[in-house]
């Protein structure tokens, strides 16, 4: 059996669609936008790919694509409060970019989506990262994650229009393989590069990409919560049930155009299963798991608690086809449901362009203008934490976690001028004579070598 590490690692990198409109149309490209959108940060920083005070990595990725990857937290709502504290960030720099815009004559409004798939089917990504023991052989270990993470599309999809169909996740459509190295050429579900960010003799990271972007803060909560129990049952052996694919990947797709989770799934010890019986086994093992789990920390009980009793509620809808108890929390359900009521009204089937003109806006981070915001206002949309907590998120780096002495050290050395660099695991002072740390062990909070760092900007200033 391996180290269970029952306090979790976790972090997420999201990917934002971003284009700019005047009257109606573009008025640049893609990439010229985000080079109007990455102007402050370049400006400041001298480059397109930095960390932030809250301990977040903020950079521009290949295609065009702003993507914000969290610090590390260990916790659902924590890490909840972290991916929503990037899409303020990149509201607040695309409001800065269209009044650089403005003032060049130029104009237009900035738009930024966090979804999975543009106009032209081109496809960006939301991964998930969990730290687990590096005594698991992951290839193994994936093989029994794979049944349920192509079936939780139907708990925590976003919801897309495609070929006059909707479909639960976007993702879905994307992807190729089952566990491969690769992240674009053949995007796989799990991706099993070997970058733990850590001690590579104890961790591992495992890489999920297979997930969708969620707008909905409950559907986020659920999609991680839900991973998150499966991920600890198997370190600890916990009696699962034999649920191994003979092709994971053969029916993702046919999942995904599934809303009552029926999809017949061809197990790999002989039988089938459907889609909404292997939710509902590791549900079952995760409500007799948490029975016995050990906490990490105030509330982390009544946190994985929550997620479970949610969950439990989606797959009761789910197979009774009345969302009515569910239809604020599970993204791609509460699309679904504006969508149709557009349908009636405009007496379209699902190829309209002004339902395509919806989906699209509904992942519009920006809080005053988004769809998803303003049925999030109208209580169609639940809520699972604060605006208060995400601001303060914004602001502050995860206190319980190595992003804790990495914020403390890029505070220090910027308000001190300092040259330095900084990365996952590595914090560098450049002059006088460099000076690097190393940070092996994620879960770290406090540190002398960091503090010794802290402490020489101080006396730098203190002598200017």
């Amino acid at each position: 059996m391996a180290t269970v590490y029952t306090r979790r690692i976790m972090g997420v990198e999201t990917e934002f669609g971003v284009t700019a409109f005047r009257d109606g149309r573009p008025v640049l490209s893609p990439e010229e936008v985000a080079r109007y959108l990455f102007r402050p940060v370049v400006s400041a920083h001298r480059s397109s790919n930095i960390f932030t005070a809250n301990g977040a990595r903020l950079y521009l990725d290949v295609g065009a694509h702003p993507e914000y990857a969290t610090a590390e937290c260990d916790s659902v709502t924590q890490l909840l409060n972290h991916d929503k504290a990037g899409e303020l960030t990149f509201d607040r720099l695309s409001r800065q970019a269209e009044k650089t815009l403005a003032a060049e004559g130029i104009g237009g409004e900035v738009y930024l989506f966090k979804n999975n798939v543009d106009s032209r089917g081109n496809s960006y990504g939301a991964h998930e990262n969990y730290l687990v023991s590096r005594e698991l052989v992951l290839k193994n270990f994936s093989r029994q994650l794979l049944p349920f993470l192509i079936t939780r599309q139907l708990t925590c999809g976003a919801g897309v229009i495609k070929d006059g169909r909707f479909l639960l996740s976007q993702r879905a459509d994307q992807v190729w393989e089952g566990v491969s190295s690769a992240t674009t050429r053949t995007r796989p579900i799990i991706n099993t590069r070997d970058e733990p960010h850590g001690d590579s003799h104890r961790f591992r990271r495992m890489h999920v990409i297979v997930g969708d972007s969620n707008m909905s803060e409950t559907t986020f909560a659920l999609k991680i919560g839900s991973t998150l129990l499966l991920i600890e049952m198997l370190e600890a052996g916990f009696g699962l049930p034999d649920l191994e694919l003979a092709d994971p990947i053969a029916h993702i797709r046919d999942i995904a155009a599934d809303p009552t989770g029926r999809t017949k799934l061809q197990l790999k010890n002989g039988g089938t299963i459907t889609a909404l019986e292997v939710q509902r086994s590791t549900w079952e093992a995760a409500t007799r798991w948490c029975a016995q789990r050990e906490s990490h920390g105030e509330g982390d009980n009544a946190e994985m608690g929550r997620v479970v009793e949610l969950w439990g509620r989606v797959l009761d809808a789910l197979d009774t086809g009345d969302y009515s108890g569910v239809d604020t929390e599970v993204d791609w359900m509460i699309k679904r449901a504006l969508l149709e009521r557009f349908r009636e009204r405009l007496g379209c089937d699902w190829g309209h362009p002004k339902l395509a003109h919806i989906d699209l806006t509904y992942h519009d981070i920006r809080r005053e203008r988004g769809l998803f915001y303003l049925l999030e206002r109208k209580g169609l949309a639940a809520r699972w934490t604060t605006d208060e907590a995400i601001a303060d998120a914004e602001r502050t780096p995860p206190p319980t976690t190595r992003a804790h002495l990495r914020g403390a050290f890029l505070r220090a050395a910027r308000e001190a001028g300092a040259s330095h660099n900084v990365d996952w695991v590595h914090l560098k002072v450049n002059r006088p004579e460099p000076r690097t740390v190393e940070l092996l062990d994620p879960f770290a909070t406090a540190d002398e070598r960091v503090d010794e760092l802290i402490a020489s900007f101080r006396a730098g200033r203190e002598t200017q």
